[in-house]
């Protein structure tokens, strides 16, 4: 059976006209002959989509019962029964009520395409799964309908239906899209003109990288290697050196030249990690790709120009941005054409701009007199040199006969390379030069002169000692290469045992700074800011060793003689104790600086959000709080104000009983406005952390009788279970007794009339559990956690009950007397509130502590 194909009209927000352009679509279908069903359609009371959708068969809906509301849904098994050729169904992100066989419109979708039926469809950009915590930042809404990229990534066709936010915003104003109720509401939060802007660019956004994608794999599919100038693409290949910013910024400014024009920035690895930059001049560029709006690759190729121009053609791109060549010139000569000029002849109708700097063609230079191999595999190239060739010499002059020259030649030929690989290549000249000489006065006529009298015996030097400098230098290369590939081998090792401790835990500051000690052998490493020290490892010569993670006054480098001082970003300083570090380990270093610059960036981020996030807490206490003091301390205060003001009327004349019951009401309400005001400031008090709490052993009895006695409670309303013998607890009586009077209350109101309220009492591991049962109704599992938040009534619309700070309190009284309150759900049906509070037996040494530091904080407050 063939698939049905999934057609989906996106829009940017709500009433932009997907239904109106999906409904029109299905009446044209259905007049080119064409068997069009509707299977559902939201009109929202909108009368022009309710006027579209008329003519359409439809599919009826089935009627589901939902907690006493009819809901009516996709009848998934009558489109099947009816098999159109095109079924209209809106809102693909629509979660069904429970009972139907699937829990998402989108799911039924996909049934009705596996047979074979076509589908249009529409869903709105906030609805799409990956752009959930975008959608969340520009409007502030939490989007609990969302439909996974891979359904709409898979559709056929995706068809913006797009329309200008100040339109928009005139539609709503005129009624068009919500009730008259509604508008001035949604003008003025999600149907701001920012919020739409927004909105209508991701749009945008996202379906151009759905067409960039497609494009993509069509040339994919049908094999097209050329470019295709949809936009400009700027690739800017990195070699790692310093001339890779001048690079980056010649790329960003011809991307910017053209609209919708993309930077990539790529460096390509050699397998053998030999050919690597420098990695601090790497990472610091991969930073300003990302300030220029650009993304950074990095490939692994062994021919680099044939990777680079790879990269290019497989992101589509226009333009390619090269450097020329920082190889002297006479090298450039001997070697041939280098990474530029093969680009370039292997770029085909890709665009290439070989960038002029200042690293450009270098001067030609001497190898380095030290060379890649140690100074103690030098000298004992030079002794070899110095023992090996009189030796040599004095066996040969032994031997000697007229025609063993060749022989001799050889020997001596030999002896050089033997100095090579060992000592490399000044000691290998050497070698050569003292081989030719005594060659040249014990070997050739005339003996016992440095006199060459045949041409052909001096051109024969001469190239006997080319020979030994080439053999030298290639064992110097090797041994060159063989130091960076163990060295690259020790730097991956470094950082990838950071990121491990890391990512087990540890803190990066200090992580980073030991493995720097021990990678380099160095006593002491500090990172120290603002005079203190962040992260020490090993002891400062002259100074008492500092703890990675606290700040202790510095002394500064100077004075405690750091041999090396590294600044970390723009506050921080890296200071390093013992030996000197030579400039290849300095290269690892500007890598580890960027990692702790990274860290401190990271934390002082993470500290500023943990500031704002405490901020908008107690912003979002605090509007809590005005709203429910703007709400529930009216009635009260409207009803004894009342009472007071008709008593005062002289104009009226009151009975006795008129009087009383005037009297009653305001004393009542005062009663009120008391209790709510005493609940605000104990809330405020919890939330200051200055709640006094006095512990102290208590019998669980002692608090559980003054509690249902000041309810009015008796053994018609509770069943007490306290077995005899229960330890006491440490807590405050005073505290306590409030908890149990709000658990109590709360139970007894909500349990059937038929049903007691159980209180009941158990020791278990040094603490006492008290268990508050009742058989009410019950909180669902999703909302368990919400009972808990200040200003929550879940539901419950009884404005005299209170704000719905009861159990925020409970919590928190018993927080601050080192107890938990939890819930948990009652066998049959029903909320079960759990204390628990250290026993007075167990808390013994804990119990005396926590009593002087509640002291303590009761003083302060």
């Amino acid at each position: 059976m063939t698939r049905g194909q999934l057609r989906v009209f996106l829009g940017a927000a709500p009433g932009v006209g997907k239904t109106y352009t999906m409904l029109e679509e299905g009446r044209r279908l259905r007049d080119e002959g064409r068997d069009v069903a509707v299977a559902v359609v939201e009109t929202h009371g909108r009368a022009a989509t309710a006027a579209m959708a008329e003519g359409l068969e439809t599919v009826p809906p089935v009627q589901v019962n939902h907690r006493g509301l009819l809901l009516s849904e996709l009848d998934l098994a009558g489109v099947l029964a009816r098999r159109p050729e095109y079924a209209l169904v809106d809102e693909l992100a629509h979660t069904n009520a429970p009972g139907l066989a699937h829990a998402k419109r989108w799911q039924d979708v996909q049934a009705l395409l596996d047979a074979g039926i076509n589908v249009l469809s529409t869903v709105n950009i906030q609805h799409i799964e990956s752009l959930n915590d975008v959608i969340e930042q520009i409007t502030g809404t939490v989007q609990r309908e969302t439909v996974p990229d891979s359904v709409l990534r898979s559709a056929d066709q995706v068809e913006l239906v797009d329309i200008a936010p100040q339109l928009l915003r005139g539609r709503l104003s005129q009624g068009i899209i919500y009730p008259a109720g509604r508008v001035d509401a949604a003008l003025s939060n999600y149907f701001r003109l920012g919020n739409l802007t927004a909105l209508r660019e991701l749009a945008l956004l996202w379906l151009a990288d759905e067409v960039d994608s497609a494009l993509n794999r069509y040339r994919a599919e049908n094999g097209i290697r050329n470019k295709w100038e949809a936009r400009e693409r700027v690739v800017v290949a990195l070699t790692g050196g310093p001339e890779g910013q001048t690079l980056l910024r010649r790329g960003a400014r011809i991307a910017a030249r053209s609209a919708g024009g993309h930077l990539l920035a790529v460096h390509v690895t050699t397998p053998d990690g030999l050919r690597d930059g420098h990695p601090g001049e790497l990472a610091a560029q991969r930073a300003l790709v990302e300030k220029l709006g650009g993304t950074f690759h990095q490939v692994v190729g062994s021919d680099i120009p044939h990777a680079l121009v790879d990269f290019a053609r497989g992101v589509n791109a226009t333009q390619l941005v090269i450097g020329v060549s920082r190889r002297p010139r006479l090298q450039a000569l001997l070697t041939g054409p280098g990474i530029g000029a093969t680009v370039v002849r292997e770029s085909g109708d890709i665009d290439v701009h070989i960038v002029n700097h200042s690293a450009a063609g270098r001067r030609p230079a001497l190898p380095r007199l030290g060379g890649a191999l140690t100074a103690r595999r030098r000298l004992w190239g030079l002794a070899l040199a110095l023992a090996g060739g009189p030796l040599l010499t004095w066996v040969l002059v032994t031997m000697s006969t007229p025609e063993s020259i060749t022989g001799d030649v050889l020997s001596y030929q030999l002896l050089v390379i033997v100095v090579a690989l060992a000592g490399g290549i000044w000691p290998a000249m050497f070698a050569a030069l003292l081989s030719g000489i005594t060659l040249d006065y014990f070997f050739i006529q005339p003996l016992y002169t440095v006199t060459v009298a045949t041409p052909a015996h001096a051109l024969a030097l001469v190239l006997y000692i080319v020979n030994a400098v080439l053999v030298s230098y290639v064992v110097d290369r090797a041994a060159r290469r063989s130091r960076t590939a163990r060295r690259a081998a020790a730097e991956s090792e470094l950082l990838a045992s950071v990121a491990g401790n890391v990512l087990r835990g540890e803190d990066a500051l200090a992580a980073l700074v030991g493995r720097t000690r021990e990678a380099f052998s160095l006593e002491s490493v500090r990172l120290t800011a603002d005079g203190g020290v962040l992260a020490a490892a090993g002891p400062v010569p002259g100074t008492l060793r500092t703890p990675a993670t606290s700040r202790t006054p510095d002394r500064g480098a100077a004075e405690a003689g750091a041999s090396l001082t590294l600044p970390v970003g723009e506050r921080a300083v890296l200071e390093l104790y013992g030996r000197d570090l030579e400039a290849a380990d300095r290269r690892l270093l500007a890598v580890i600086t960027a990692q702790l610059e990274a860290a401190l960036e990271y934390g002082d981020l993470t500290e500023t959000a943990e500031g704002l996030g405490s901020l908008a807490a107690a912003d979002k206490v605090r509007t809590a709080l005005l709203a429910a003091v703007g709400h529930d301390l009216r009635r009260p205060l409207t009803a004894a104000t009342a009472a007071v003001t008709g008593l005062r009327a002289p104009d009226v004349n009151w009975t006795e009983q008129d009087r009383a019951e005037l009297l009653a009401t305001a004393e009542e309400s005062l009663a009120t406005l008391s209790g709510l005001v005493t609940s605000l400031l104990d809330v405020s008090r919890l939330q200051a952390g200055v709640l006094g709490v006095s512990l102290a052993p208590l019998d669980t009895a002692e608090a559980v009788l003054p509690a249902l006695e000041e309810l009015g409670l008796g053994p018609a309303e509770v069943e007490l279970e306290i077995p005899p013998g229960l330890p006491p607890v440490m807590a405050d009586a005073v505290l306590l007794q409030r908890v149990l009077v709000n658990l109590l209350a709360n139970a007894v109101r909500f349990s059937p009339a038929d049903a007691k309220v159980v209180l009941a009492a158990s020791a278990f591991a040094g603490r006492v559990e008290v268990r508050v049962i009742d058989c009410g109704p019950g909180i669902s599992p999703e909302r368990l956690e919400d009972v808990f938040l200040p200003f929550q009534r879940l539901g419950d619309t009884d404005n005299l009950t209170g704000l719905g700070l009861g159990l925020a309190l409970a919590k928190g009284f018993m927080e601050g007397m080192m107890g938990t309150l939890e819930t948990e759900d009652t066998p049959g049906g029903g909320l079960t509130m759990v204390l628990s509070l250290p026993a007075a037996a167990a808390a013994g040494e804990t119990g005396a502590h926590a009593r002087a530091a509640a002291t303590n904080e009761s003083g302060a407050a």
